[in-house]
């Protein structure tokens, strides 16, 4: 049809299809380019290699060469022999001079019979571990492959593993992770599975299990724990040692901290729960159950006297690193400790070991009479040595005897720091570059009103906080310095909220202070958290090493026939600048030389030239009384720790007193009340005077005690306007080597017993002169979100 036709059919209404245009195809040698050989279109590279067959039967072979391999891998591996028992060796630990300290590894292992343990308390185990046990193969495929894949990809054990596996695991294998292992497991798993009945797979398992208190099995578990037979266990007893095999070391409740017992609480409550879930319990009778409250523990052979706490702690930090370093469980970081035959070196130094010992003894535990004063059956006394330039614990006092008193009170954390924290109110103010409420740097020679229950004031409007000062002494205006060495606390709660408490927060974390669960409320100025001395050594130790973050560690090596842990170095990179670290150690040692610890640290006879910072701090009631000091060389924190010995008669906040209640000190060796200035701080001179060399701090900083600056003499009455002149703004920061028993240049203090003629509604602070220019350091610390506080 011609275009006229076309045209005319259009005009008509009739509809032809236009003809389609051809799209010009270059020419080629054969006339066909971009046609296949039979005419059609040719195929696209990428369809051409990855055709739905070749995907389809690619995926067949692979699937067909794991199914291969599996059943080659099932034919080949046998179930080997147990040599649990083989793996227990003894640990062996050394001071680090190579000297033998302790050698742990008696095995505490007695077998039962599932029959004589009560079924209830069989289904406790199943119940917090693996609720389809009775009805799997042994394997959980799902929880295998994601333990492969983070095996494989280096980010250790993340999936679940069954009861047959954990049993495997125990008795036939050992806790290494690699894909090898796992598959090893899965296939020995099934085997086991099939060859040998739940019953005895769950006995095993039971019976192979690490419980902590150096307890294998259930049945040493059970006299560990509760001091009765596994067959007379209740299901409230048998549900806490279901939940302990997840964390041994850190849900026993005798160690534990606050948030360990509440975690081993939530997880007791959940192996009851599934209980319920699975009709094993009736749901009534849960409701009614009660948490079931270990007994105290025992310490095993090995670890008598102060040696076990050294070893608790060697072990702690090792498990820290296998998690660490391989990114397993805790529970498998456990079970690759205890008794695995690990030759463990400490940073111990055994000479001032057995001064720290001796010095503890000299002024404190051969001086009590616990038969006639409540108060000396009561205390109980904590210390951790360290040196600042390593990180190294040289030297730590747990306690008497472990197998006494099982809890270490160098690490406990369960006591208030008191003024001890001050100190890290003031780094705060220094690291952040604060302002008073006038809008005035913060720094030693800032005026504060120190009148005792002066209510807190944030920009005109008050927070609700008025802590009184100790014996309501009021202060009137005095400098941040006569502050710390008073130990002022209306002067530290102003300046905690004029930093900002959640920078004083982030401040304490970044300085090492275990922050969880604390809300940062303008109370923590009081040192109101718990806290140990193990952490406030590394906070001091902090400060003493010119800001750089010392983490403490007691490890120096650990290593086994065929392997070496890796031992992370204690010291890192600075957390506060060198002028906020050594202004606040310049501050401290006027602490000792003209405050708090003037008496027995500043003139003790065994002082020979040697430079002191330090702090006191006395808790609420006297229950904790603290002094935390240090040389160039050395940082020390001694802490004492009112603990009932026994129940009965009337505690500090009134009701009647429980065995292990937090409890007053006064009367403490026939005195009256304590303080960080009395027993603490005689422990620690008599310790580090013993140990330590003449030395002199190098101080980067113009401000504080260790400063020969001319000290203000305006009155408290005069105002901002009518102080002397300040000191040339150009002078730079100076080095100090002032003697610590000279100071020419200071003024008397100023006596408590002043009448203070600022009244609390007046501006909290007055700015007099420093002896140079305030530094503010360009580190930024972040602050840590407020949380529930934590209590002491």
């Amino acid at each position: 049809m011609g275009r006229a036709e076309e045209r005319r059919a259009r005009q008509r209404g009739g509809h032809r299809a236009a003809p389609q245009r051809r799209r010009s195809i270059p020419e080629t040698g054969n006339g066909s380019a971009g046609l296949a050989p039979g005419g059609g279109p040719r195929k696209s590279l990428l369809r051409r290699i990855f055709s739905w067959k070749k995907v389809l039967g690619t995926f067949f072979g692979l699937c067909l060469l794991c199914i291969g391999g599996f059943a080659a891998a099932y034919m080949l591996v046998d179930i080997p022999a147990g040599n649990d028992l083989a793996k227990q060796e003894s640990n062996v630990y050394k001071y680090s001079d190579g000297t033998l300290l302790a050698r742990v590894g008696t095995t505490n292992r007695e077998s039962v019979d599932l029959d004589k343990v009560p079924l209830d308390v069989q289904h406790t185990f199943v119940a917090a571990e693996n609720k389809s046990f009775y009805t799997d193969s042994g394997v959980d495929l799902r929880g295998l492959a994601r333990g492969l894949y983070n095996t494989a990809m280096g980010r250790g054990t993340q999936g679940g593993s069954t009861i047959t596996q954990q049993y495997v695991k125990n008795y036939y294998l050992n806790q290494d992770q690699t894909v090898t292992r796992k598959l090893k497991e899965m296939v020995i798993s099934l085997k086991v599975d099939q060859k040998k009945s739940k019953s005895e797979i769950l006995a095993g398992y039971i019976n192979t299990s690490y419980y902590g208190r150096g307890a294998y099995g259930i049945q040493a578990a059970a006299q560990a724990y509760y001091r009765t037979d596994a067959q007379k266990l209740t299901v409230e007893q048998g549900a806490y040692l279901a939940a302990l095999l997840q964390a041994p070391s850190q849900y026993d409740w005798a160690v534990a901290t606050p948030t360990g017992k509440r975690l081993v609480q939530a997880r007791w409550n959940y192996v009851l729960d599934n209980m319920v879930k699975q009709h094993w319990l009736d749901a009534g009778k849960r409701q009614a159950m009660k948490f079931p409250q270990p007994k105290e523990p025992k310490g095993t052979p090995g670890e008598q006297g102060t040696k076990g706490y050294l070893v608790e702690l060697a072990n702690q930090q090792l498990e820290d690193r296998l998690v660490a370093q391989e990114g397993i469980s805790r529970k498998d970081a456990v079970q690759q400790v205890v008794d695995r035959g690990w030759t463990i070196t400490l940073n111990i130094d055994k000479k001032k070991q057995a001064a720290l010992e001796a010095a503890v003894k000299e002024q404190l535990t051969g001086r009590l009479a616990p038969k006639q004063r409540r108060a000396d059956a009561d205390v109980q006394a904590g210390a951790v040595s360290v040196d600042p330039r390593t990180g190294r614990i040289v030297a730590l006092y747990g306690g008497q005897d472990y197998f006494k008193h099982y809890y270490n009170n160098a690490t406990r954390t369960d006591y208030q720091p008191a003024s001890t924290f001050k100190p890290v109110i003031f780094a705060a103010a220094l690291q952040q570059g604060s302002v008073t409420q006038d809008g005035k740097p913060i720094n030693a020679d800032t005026v504060y009103d120190g009148t005792s229950g002066r209510q807190v004031v944030d920009h005109g409007g008050k927070v609700g906080f008025g802590p009184p000062n100790e014996d309501h002494a009021d202060y009137g205006n005095i400098t941040v310095q006569k502050a710390m060495n008073d130990s002022v606390n209306s002067v530290f709660a102003q300046m905690g909220v004029d930093v900002g408490m959640d920078k004083v927060m982030g401040t304490a974390k970044e300085l090492g202070m275990d922050t969880t669960g604390m809300q940062a409320v303008p109370a923590q100025t009081l040192g109101s958290m718990g806290a140990s001395p193990l952490e406030m050594a590394g906070i001091y130790a902090t400060f003493d090493n010119h800001g750089y973050k010392v983490t403490p560690s007691i490890l120096k090596a650990a290593e086994q026939k065929d392997r070496k842990a890796d031992i992370a170095d204690p010291i890192g990179g600075p957390v506060i600048s060198r002028t906020t670290a050594d202004s606040v150690t310049s501050v401290l040692t006027g602490v000792v030389d003209d405050g708090t610890a003037n008496r027995t640290v500043a003139h003790n006879p065994l002082r020979a030239g040697q430079q002191v910072a330090g702090k006191t701090g006395t808790s609420d009631c006297d229950r904790s009384a603290w002094f935390t000091g240090y040389t160039p060389d050395l940082v020390t924190s001694v802490g004492l720790f009112g603990e009932a010995a026994k129940a009965g008669g009337p505690g500090c906040d009134g009701g009647t007193v429980r065995k292990g209640d937090h409890v007053t000190l006064s009367g403490l060796m026939g005195g009256g009340r304590v303080n960080g200035g009395g027993p603490p701080a005689q422990i620690w001179a008599s310790y580090t005077f013993g140990v330590t060399h003449a030395a002199k701090f190098d101080l980067n900083t113009s401000q504080g005690a260790a400063v020969e600056t001319p000290t203000p003499t305006t009155s408290p009455s005069q105002s901002p306007s009518q102080s002397p002149s300040q000191s040339p703004s150009g002078t730079p920061p100076t080095s100090t080597s002032t003697s610590p028993s000279q100071s020419p240049s200071r003024t008397p203090t100023q006596s408590p017993s002043q009448t203070p003629t600022q009244s609390p509604s007046q501006s909290p602070t007055t700015q007099l002169p420093t002896g140079g220019p305030t530094t503010q350091n360009p580190l930024q610390l972040g602050s840590p979100q407020q949380q529930e506080q934590r209590q002491p």
